[in-house]
């Protein structure tokens, strides 16, 4: 294949793949758009895999539930051979030694204005696919990331009514925007299929945990956060940086889908300064228990699946006092990993117009009682290994580490740890760390993951899944 023709294959950006096909608007006084819109092709190989039904004139798959079959592949997708148990922690690059005192290029520039250096800049034609197993392996994560959020952003609007949306606070304008982002998932799950090739993983069933708009909302800025960590942590390790650039530009408008969603549930739009970075297993772990099952032959993935941890005491977003929420984890509506706060709750702030105190959708809200803090006693409780997870239930949760010992804390340029203290079989708690990035910007903050580790091992934003072998088991915060 001529990089010519790669190249056009991965810009001249197909019919999404796979996408539902929009029916026209129902015209009613709350509707909104043109009155018909342009219908997108439905990729052929899912054609009757994913029956969909059109309601409130938003299109959805008709089940979203649990599997109930009998997988007939185990365990994550394995090469020829693994050659270590794991990788060796190395001295600095013996090359990287650039340090520039003057100011001003010291080499010879290879044309006017372009100073020496940089990747991809010779002039050599841009080639727009994968160039290892690595690269394969992480953007079919990504493809498996869009793909849900397609699904995702789509139910809701057709699973709640034009009443529901209302009274969340969420009026049709609002609706319009999340159409916008489910449309833009259509794009995006395009662009990384032309990049992948014939073997790019296809569209699956998914079983989501919430039951209200609210719960909805909740869910979708916890999996816009994973989606867009679980890019910003491989990205930089790509071996194709072209595929690299293209990606970084649909993840950029991953970071614009949280903080929108973080606004519709009320929460701070912005409270960190830099976002963090996460392995590709801590993306996974996150993403798989909402796979339901996927067509046959579907691309495996590679990567780890580690047991759950339990937050029982994670704020709950929808009480004007966050502290609170019980400590027994009945205030997230199930046991998954990143499931919602519950919204049909006594004190609720969804409709507390009081500054400081309500959590309606807006642009901006500033926390009376913050959702956490420096000093805080969180419970935690974790699963067993063992545990069978993913589409068709088909990989399985693991882990190397010993006895878990610390707690590790991971949001934007940090990995910081906590002493953790076992009360009993897989139960203990920590102390929520105090620490500072920059100035006053406080290490943790936002939607994070949190992990029990046996070793406190130092890692930078870099090099974090040199963690991975000390990790027992891996949660989602919500500490603002």
């Amino acid at each position: 294949m001529s990089n010519s023709f790669v190249l056009a294959a991965a810009l001249l950006l197909a019919p999404a793949l796979g996408a539902p096909a929009p029916a026209p608007q129902v015209t009613v006084p709350a509707s909104f758009g043109p009155d018909s819109q342009v219908s997108a092709s439905v990729q052929p190989s899912t054609t009757g895999y994913r029956p969909e039904y059109l309601v409130n004139g938003y299109s959805s798959a008709t089940y979203h539930g649990p599997y109930t079959g009998t997988p007939t592949t185990i365990g994550a997708a394995d090469g020829p051979t693994t050659l270590a148990a794991s990788i060796p922690t190395l001295p600095p690059n013996p090359t990287a030694t650039y340090y520039n005192t003057e100011g001003v290029p010291l080499n010879p520039m290879p044309a006017p204005y372009t100073p020496a250096g940089g990747l991809g800049t010779n002039g050599t034609l841009p080639r727009y696919m994968v160039e290892s197993d690595f690269d394969f392996e992480s953007i079919a994560l990504g493809l498996y990331q869009e793909w849900i959020e397609l699904d995702l952003f789509h139910d809701g609007l057709a699973r709640f009514s034009d009443a529901d949306f209302d009274a969340a606070g969420l009026g049709p304008e609002a609706r319009s925007l999340i159409q916008f982002m489910a449309d833009q998932e259509t794009g995006h799950s395009t662009l990384l299929t032309n990049m992948l090739g014939e073997r790019a993983p296809k569209q699956c069933v998914y079983d989501y945990p919430y039951t209200t708009v609210r719960e909805w909302v909740d869910f979708m800025q916890r999996v816009t956060r994973f989606g867009e960590s679980g890019v910003w942590g491989f990205i930089n390790h790509l071996d194709s940086r072209e595929v690299g650039q293209l990606l970084a530009q649909s993840i950029a408008t991953e970071a614009r889908q949280q903080q929108i969603f973080r606004q519709m549930s009320g929460l701070t739009s912005m409270n960190v300064w830099f976002e963090n970075g996460w392995p590709q297993s801590w993306s996974w772990t996150h993403l798989a228990p909402y796979i339901s099952y996927c067509p046959e032959n579907t691309t495996r993935l590679a990567w780890q699946n580690f047991p759950t941890l339990h937050i029982l005491n994670n704020a709950n977003i929808n009480r004007y006092s966050p502290n609170d929420t019980a400590q027994d984890g009945s205030e997230t509506v199930g046991p998954r990993i990143a499931d919602p706060s519950r919204s049909n709750i006594t004190g609720s702030c969804e409709n507390l117009n009081v500054t400081g105190y309500g959590c309606g959708p807006a642009i901006a809200h500033n926390k009376s009682e913050p959702l956490s803090f420096p000093g805080k006693k969180i419970l935690f409780q974790w699963d067993a290994p063992g545990q069978a997870v993913g589409p068709n239930n088909s990989y399985v949760t693991s882990t190397t580490a010993g006895a878990p010992k610390f707690v590790g804390w991971s949001q934007q340029l940090n990995l910081t740890y906590s002493p953790l203290t076992v009360t009993s079989n897989n139960t203990g708690y920590t102390y929520q760390p105090k620490g500072f990035v920059y100035g006053n910007d406080g290490i943790i903050n936002g939607t994070m993951a949190v992990m029990l580790t046996d070793l406190d091992l130092f890692v930078t934003p870099f090099n974090t899944s040199m963690l991975n072998p000390h990790i027992v088991a891996l949660g989602l915060y919500q500490a603002g």
